[in-house]
């Protein structure tokens, strides 16, 4: 069996640091590449071809919505959307999941490293994986 191949797109080195050590800890997936804003992961999908995007929301040059919208217009594929923002109700995290996202992780506020790592990992993997499976659509 295929490894599912994730692409993280963050601006914080702690968290794609995390992240990489949670997926890369489940036998099914690869972490191929992390992306500290959606300008480089533009490049780093074209040459790594991932079939999963973990997303943050906020970063520099431009937005994890932006991002997302011009995604799912030009090249749709499954995206798990992983940001302090992401609150079940958040407005935001209501208009990621119209765009097209999968899913949706609220990041920890306090003590990332090991809260990320102790509580959340078999969340991230496991909506990575489901992530996998979903039949994406090119946003009209």
């Amino acid at each position: 069996m295929n490894k599912i191949r994730v692409l993280i797109i963050d601006d914080s080195l702690l968290i794609r640091k995390v992240l990489t050590e949670i997926l890369n800890s489940s036998p099914d997936i690869e972490v191929v590449g992390a992306a500290e804003d959606p300008l480089i992961a533009r490049e780093m999908i074209k040459e790594l071809n991932p079939d999963v995007l973990t997303l943050d929301i906020e970063m520099p040059r431009m937005d994890g919505i932006t991002f997302l919208r011009n995604l799912m217009r030009l090249r749709p594929m499954p995206v798990v959307m992983i940001s302090a923002l992401t609150e079940s109700n958040a407005e935001v995290t209501l208009t990621a999941l119209e765009l097209g996202a999968v899913d949706f992780i609220a990041k920890p506020t306090m003590d990332v490293e090991n809260a990320l790592l102790n509580d959340y990992a078999e969340d991230i993997i496991a909506k990575v994986k489901v992530a996998s499976q979903a039949n994406i659509r090119r946003l009209e």
